[in-house]
């Protein structure tokens, strides 16, 4: 795998409530796992850190709370992939 800023890279975004399916699509396809605790995990391949910016400005523009932006490895990735 390519490293460096514009290498695709896994990421697990996690946020503050319940977002329906739907919002996957608007997500760029990352997939979207209602946990236990109240939170949404959203998981996929970041093709580079602009496109990782402009996932970022979309939770920002929502208007939910991030609770965490977590790079995955690339077994994970390999199971979540878009």
């Amino acid at each position: 795998m390519t490293t460096g800023p514009h290498a695709p890279m896994g990421y697990e975004l996690r946020i503050e409530g319940h977002l329906d399916e739907h919002w996957s699509t608007w997500f760029d396809g990352l997939a979207l796992t209602l946990e236990g605790d109240g939170t949404t995990t959203l998981r996929g391949v970041v093709t580079d850190q602009s496109e990782l910016h402009g996932l970022l400005a979309k939770v920002r523009d929502l208007g939910v709370t991030l609770i965490s932006v977590t790079p995955i490895n690339s077994d994970h990735q390999q199971q979540h992939r878009r």
